[in-house]
This record gives structure tokens, C-alpha cells and sequence, in this order.
């Protein structure tokens, strides 16, 4: 496949442009009636694996998807719970509403809940048309000395 193809791919395919990889065991907490399925298809087809949920005891999971909205509760518990199985080097994909929607999750309160959970964010991105992505990731300072 050409790199103009792939990156087509990537734009089509919004599991790609998150960076989802073949092979990455993906948990999903936060599931409701409202998540985008076509991302959770997309998730699947790319790692090649369901998403398991939050029941999920076999192994770590390299990234945890975390759909929140603003009536889920305390998002530091919610981050803090979703690094339970995570991966050494794994990160999280918390999933917002949009500016707009129901649930919709200021900016600025992810900004003081990763840090307060472990966390620093990378990335912010448009996952879907009604949700926002940020990567959040624990800062390597922290990660070299666990375990």
C-alpha cells in the first residue's frame, strides 16, 4: 500500500488516526447507549481483538478507552480506576462529549484530574463527531519507578 493510501486509511478509519495498533488488547470502561460504535468496530477491526470490559481479569490491557460524561461522577476516581489493568508504557484514551453535547466534560477539569490521578495528557483529538479524545499517559518519572 502506497503512504497516500495509508494515510487515507487513517483519515477514513478514526481507530487509526487515534493509533490503535494490530495486536493491543483494548479494556473499555464508561460503555453506554450513547458510545460511537463505529469507533468500537473500528477499534476491533484494527487490533484484531474485542474490547474487553471492566470484568476484564486475564491480563493488562495496553490502553484503557474511557467514555465519560460530566454526570459520571469524580473523573479522578474514573482515571485512578482505569490504570488498574493498564500496561507499563500504556496509555488512556478518555472520550468526551463535544462542546455542545450532553455530559460535555470542561477542558479544564481534565486538566486538573490527570495530574491529581497520575497522569499527564499528550494528545487531544477529534475522535468522532459527537466525542473529543485525550491521551492521557503516566509521566515517565512515575513509570520508572513502579515495579
Amino acid at each position: 500500500m502506497s503512504a497516500t493510501a495509508d494515510h487515507a486509511e487513517e483519515k477514513a478509519n478514526p481507530a487509526a488516526r487515534l493509533g490503535f495498533e494490530a495486536g493491543q488488547v483494548v479494556q473499555e470502561l464508561g460503555y453506554d447507549d450513547d458510545v460511537d460504535e463505529e469507533l468500537r468496530e473500528a477499534i476491533a477491526e484494527v487490533t484484531g481483538n474485542e474490547l474487553v470490559d471492566e470484568d476484564y481479569e486475564e491480563d493488562v490491557a495496553d490502553v484503557v478507552l474511557l467514555w465519560f460524561r460530566d454526570e459520571d461522577g469524580d473523573l479522578v476516581d474514573s482515571l485512578v480506576d482505569a490504570l488498574t489493568t493498564l500496561t507499563d508504557g500504556g496509555h488512556i484514551w478518555l472520550l468526551t462529549p463535544k462542546t455542545g453535547r450532553d455530559g460535555y466534560v470542561d477542558p479544564a477539569d481534565i486538566g486538573e484530574a490527570a495530574p491529581t490521578a497520575g497522569l499527564a495528557r499528550t494528545t487531544s483529538a477529534n475522535a468522532t463527531k459527537d466525542w473529543s479524545a485525550t491521551r492521557l499517559v503516566a509521566p515517565k518519572t512515575a513509570r520508572s519507578g513502579k515495579r
